[in-house]
C-alpha cells in the first residue's frame, strides 16, 4: 500500500475512522473488531478516533477503548499510529460542546492515555476551538504534553488558516497534522489543505465521503465518480478517496467505516491511480 508521512512517522495513505463504530446506530463489538482487523489485515496504519465518540455521558472514550482492544488482539496492531483528540465534548443528550482550557485538555489526555494503554499517545490533536479559551492557550496545552513526552506528535483539528499558522509558531514548528472536514460536497476547506501543502503538514480529511449518512449515496451525488468508478470497475468511493490522495502529497483522508467490506474497499483506495483526464472530469464536480 502507498505511504504518506506524518511528522517523522510513515503510514498508509488511507486510514481509518472509528467514530461510526461508537456513536448512535452503532454496531455490536465483534463486527466492530473485525471491520478494525480487516484495515489492519489491508494496510492500513492509522487509526483516528477522539474521547468524544460514544453516545452516553457515561462512557467517555468508547472508541479509543474498542480500537485499544481490537489492536492488542491482531499481529499488526503494535503498527499502527493511533490519533486521537480532547477538547470536543458530547454531554450524553445528542449534543456537542467544547472545553479548550489547557486544565481540561491536559485532563483529558491523561484518561486517552489510559484508555488506551500507551506511555505516550502517537498523535493527539485538539479536537475544535473554543471561543471561551484563546487558542494559544489550548495551544500551549499541547507544547506542555510535548515537553513532558504524553504525547508524542501535535495535531490540530476543524481549524482555519490563521489558527493553523498560529499553532505551527507556537508549536515552533512541531504541527505535524490538520484535521478538517474535506469531501466532494464540502470543499470550503481548501484553502487550508493548501497551506498544509505549503508547510509539509499532513491534512487528514474527516468525512471524505460525505459523512455516515452520506457515503452510501456518494455516486448518485456526484455522478462523475460513478462513471470513473464503473470505468474502472470499482465503486465511486473508492474513486473519492484516490481522487483526494491525488490533490497533494500531504493528504491522508480518514474515512469511517463499521464494515469489513467497506474498511477493505477505502483502504484499497491508496493503490488507486487516476488519470490527468479522469482528475480533470471529478476536480470540475
Amino acid at each position: 500500500m502507498q505511504t504518506r508521512r506524518i511528522g517523522s512517522v510513515r503510514v498508509s495513505a488511507v486510514g481509518l475512522g472509528g467514530m461510526p463504530m461508537s456513536i448512535e446506530r452503532r454496531p455490536d463489538q465483534a463486527r466492530s473488531i473485525s471491520t478494525i482487523h480487516a484495515a489492519l489485515d489491508a494496510g492500513v496504519t492509522l487509526i483516528d478516533t477522539a474521547d468524544a465518540y460514544h453516545i452516553g455521558a457515561d462512557e467517555v472514550g468508547h472508541n479509543e477503548t474498542l480500537i485499544a482492544k481490537a489492536l492488542s488482539s491482531h499481529c499488526a496492531g503494535s503498527q499502527v499510529l493511533v490519533a486521537t483528540k480532547g477538547g470536543h465534548l458530547r454531554p450524553g443528550d445528542g449534543s456537542w460542546t467544547v472545553n479548550g482550557s489547557p486544565e481540561h485538555i491536559k485532563r483529558a489526555c491523561e484518561q486517552s492515555l489510559t484508555r488506551l494503554g500507551v506511555e505516550a499517545i502517537g498523535l493527539y490533536q485538539f479536537h475544535r476551538p473554543d471561543p471561551q479559551i484563546p487558542y494559544a492557550d489550548s495551544i500551549g496545552a499541547l507544547v506542555d504534553l510535548l515537553d513532558e513526552g504524553k504525547i508524542q506528535m501535535a495535531g490540530i483539528s476543524n481549524a482555519n488558516p490563521d489558527q493553523i499558522r498560529l499553532a505551527h509558531e507556537i508549536l515552533g514548528g512541531r504541527l505535524v497534522s490538520v484535521q478538517n472536514q474535506y469531501s466532494p460536497a464540502f470543499r470550503s476547506s481548501r484553502p487550508e489543505l493548501d497551506l498544509c501543502t505549503e508547510l509539509g503538514i499532513a491534512f487528514l480529511p474527516w468525512s471524505p465521503l460525505g459523512g455516515i449518512s452520506n457515503a452510501r449515496r456518494l455516486g448518485f451525488a456526484h455522478l462523475p465518480f460513478t462513471a470513473v468508478g464503473q470505468s474502472r470497475g470499482v465503486s465511486p468511493q473508492r474513486v473519492c478517496l484516490a481522487w483526494m490522495l491525488a490533490t497533494s502529497p500531504v493528504v491522508i483522508p480518514i474515512p469511517g467505516s463499521s464494515r469489513v467490506r467497506t474498511a477493505i474497499d477505502s483502504a484499497a483506495a491508496a493503490d488507486l491511480v487516476l488519470t490527468p483526464q479522469e482528475m480533470a472530469l471529478l476536480d470540475a464536480v
